[in-house]
């Protein structure tokens, strides 16, 4: 299971970003009159793109200053990102006491051709936080006047992340939401998803976040303490699925979804211990109830229809507090 742990130290795998730009039904967007297929940005531009974006991090993980970043994340990220400054400024006015730079290493950088706006790629790194992992994130931007922006972050450990496809002059290629030859358009997926999350059935392959997660699920209700979940798509503006192809014909899908858990304790139980933090974010006083508000974004790999598989593969999830009520 994929664990990034948050910037309050926390593990964010059960909790806390990877390719960022919506698609259209279409499979592309018409801005400008651009209609011609060209690759979204150069490679020289995806290396400043980075550049700036781990520069603006380091300094807001630094000083918990949500400004310093705000231009450089978006949609997932965004409201993970700021929540986690949010809580730690209030936390540690005089910034955060355990920064270590990020640093990232032996980047590939995956820019796939594509027509009109927004316009996204894909960076994998070697990075300074988890050994043995690749830090993976998609940049995307709507207009050639915004500064590229990550929307997407997302964790695969050793050797897991797919190998995307690539045409003779490397550049990657991006699959349309509406995709009929995947076991599931990848516009369906945030939705399909959290469908699986509150029923079950078919579509999704075992594993982790699917069935696994279900059974824990189950559990969290026990004697003095009933959880309650609500899981919702996100899949507007700079929340919406971005896939790429993959070498063997599926698709990896980045997609965002929000979920809310809400705690009641029985007359006479406390509620769990709620940190510092979250109760930075926290509005009302939990005496008998807290709902938390997570966004979560995910990896899954969609395989061509007809292929041997048992569905669609959620592979990680990145995923935050990023509201709480108290009552």
């Amino acid at each position: 299971m994929s664990e990034v742990r948050n910037r309050l130290g926390r593990p964010a795998a059960a909790a806390a970003a990877t390719v960022v730009l919506s698609l259209a039904a279409s499979g592309c967007v018409t801005v400008h009159g651009e209609l011609e297929v060209v690759p979204t940005t150069t490679k020289a531009q995806a290396a400043r793109a980075l550049d700036t974006f781990v520069t603006a991090y380091n300094k807001a993980d630094k000083t918990y200053d949500r400004a310093a970043d705000a231009r450089y994340v978006t949609g997932a990220l965004a409201a993970i990102d700021g929540a986690k400054l949010k809580a730690g400024r209030a936390v540690s006015p005089q910034g955060n006491p355990k920064h270590a730079p990020l640093k990232l290493t032996d980047t590939n950088f995956t820019v796939p051709k594509k027509a009109g706006w927004p316009r996204w790629f894909v960076t994998d790194s070697a990075n300074s936080r988890v050994a043995n992992s690749r830090w993976v994130m998609v940049f995307t931007r709507d207009d050639v006047d915004e500064p590229w922006a990550v929307s997407y972050l997302t964790l695969f450990r050793g050797d897991t992340l797919p190998a995307f496809k690539k045409d003779a002059d490397g550049w990657g290629e991006a699959v349309a939401a509406d995709d009929k030859g995947l076991a599931m358009p990848p516009g369906e997926v945030s939705d399909k998803y959290t469908g699986y999350l509150k029923d079950g059935g078919d579509g999704f392959a075992q594993g982790p976040y699917t069935s696994q997660w279900r059974e824990s699920r189950k559990k969290s209700t026990r004697p003095g303490l009933a959880t309650q979940f609500v899981d919702e798509p996100l899949t507007s503006g700079d929340y919406a699925p971005v896939a790429l192809r993959t070498e063997d014909g599926g698709a990896l899908v980045f997609f965002t979804t929000r979920r809310y858990e809400k705690q009641t304790a029985s007359p006479g139980s406390d509620l769990p211990t709620i940190s510092p933090g979250v109760k930075a974010l926290m509005s009302g006083d939990a005496k008998q109830s807290a709902t938390y508000g997570y966004v979560s974004n995910q990896t899954a790999l969609d395989p061509a229809k007809g292929s041997a598989g048992d569905g669609v593969q959620v592979l990680n999830r990145v995923e935050g507090i990023t509201t709480a009520e108290g009552s």
